[in-house]
């Protein structure tokens, strides 16, 4: 059974919809789903299913974590797909307890009989529960947009996962968990931390659980989604955290594509139906399916990841982004050719557009001004 996480580093980037959509990609290739919506406190992902509000879900099972889960898991109109709703009517799932998590984690590996891909739609940040969601596959996705914020918080969330990975691989009492609890504190926490300067000093103190780490990290190869681009230029900004990942976390992270904005993924939300069901041929869906056919196509585990694949995904998303920006532009050019699409259609299209692109400067622009002052301060970035 292939397990796949979805996070991202901040809400708003889609991270939902792209789940549900894998899901029933990966349905219609006769594979048999389960997704799950752990964004407890904040579960919706029933809601792009087109799924009927639901009588209990994840919160029913952690209030009695001894209790029957498949009644927690419900069928689908889409034949092969199953879900396991959230919960928001429940107070605190969002922040689970020890026992709650390790009991949520067998009841999804005991899935593995009857179930070959495992879709874990995770809540935005990096609360320790969604970190260890994160790592219980060394393929999870991280989903990101262009814009600044998404990309930081991209970052920041693959940085806190590597520092729990560490958390988790050294014993609190051994010489390296020493070293890491002191760091932490030195360093007022993982954000000024790097691993490259910090594992030659773990290796020296401590080389059994440096070489723990080394093996773990070793298999640990998460993938990049980057969503909602405008144009071409958008898929550049991976780069930027595929950058950082190597220079300050020592990590390899492969790009499984781009995804463009679609304002038809509006009206399918609308219609309560996931995009790849109410439009399978525009630009999005067909992004979607691809993305799909290359997690089905790859290796389950990744272990064999090496350099050339890596280099090789960010060049094959960079093509794609502009056979499907070039796609976008005949699609929209049909639309108004048949009537479908109105000039007045294309004109709100183009302000709104101009609207986001605005918000994204202002955001920039702020962004720009903290660094400036804790630069100032003498923070090193």
């Amino acid at each position: 059974m292939r397990i796949i996480p979805i996070a991202s580093g901040k809400g708003g980037v889609g991270k939902s919809l792209m789940a549900a959509n894998l899901a029933v990609a990966f349905a219609q290739a006769d594979q048999r789903v389960v997704l799950a919506d752990l964004d407890l406190g904040a579960s919706n992902l029933h809601l792009v299913l087109g799924h009927h509000a639901p009588k209990s879900g994840i919160g029913t099972f952690l209030n009695d974590t001894k209790s029957d889960f498949n009644m927690v898991i419900a069928d689908t109109d889409i034949r092969g797909l199953r879900f396991i709703p959230g919960d928001t009517e429940i107070p605190g799932t969002a922040n689970l307890k020890v026992f709650q998590l390790r009991a949520l984690v067998r009841r999804f590996l005991a899935l593995k009989e009857e179930t070959d891909i495992l879709i874990l739609d995770l809540g935005a940040g990096t609360h320790q529960s969604i970190l260890d969601f994160f790592l219980l596959s060394g393929q999870g996705i991280v989903i990101s947009a262009p814009n600044v914020t998404a990309v930081l918080n991209a970052y920041v969330f693959l940085k806190n996962t590597v520092f729990r990975l560490m958390s988790t691989v050294f014993g609190k009492a051994t010489p390296a968990g020493i070293y890491l609890e002191k760091a932490r504190r030195d360093g007022s926490g993982p954000q000024r931390l790097y691993i490259p300067q910090m594992l030659p000093e773990i290796k020296k103190i401590d080389p059994i659980s440096y070489e723990k780490y080394i093996d773990r990290i070793a298999h640990f190869h998460p993938r990049l989604i980057m969503n909602l681009i405008d144009d071409p230029k958008g898929a550049d900004v991976a780069m930027k955290i595929r950058r950082s990942c190597e220079e300050y976390l020592d990590l390899k992270i492969e790009h499984l594509g781009v995804v463009y904005r679609d304002s038809l993924q509006d009206t399918a939300l609308a219609s309560r139906l996931p995009i790849l069901l109410y439009k399978p041929q525009s630009v999005l869906s067909q992004a979607i399916y691809r993305i799909a056919d290359k997690i089905l196509s790859g290796s389950e585990d990744g272990y064999s990841l090496d350099e050339r694949d890596i280099e090789e995904s960010f060049q094959e998303a960079g093509v794609e982004a502009e056979v499907d920006f070039s796609n976008k532009m005949d699609y929209v050019e049909d639309l108004l050719n048949s009537g479908a699409l109105s000039q007045g259609d294309l004109v709100e299209t183009v302000r709104s557009q101009h609207y986001e692109i605005a918000k994204l400067k202002k955001e920039n622009n702020f962004l720009k001004l903290n660094l400036s002052n804790a630069m100032a301060k003498g923070f090193k970035p």
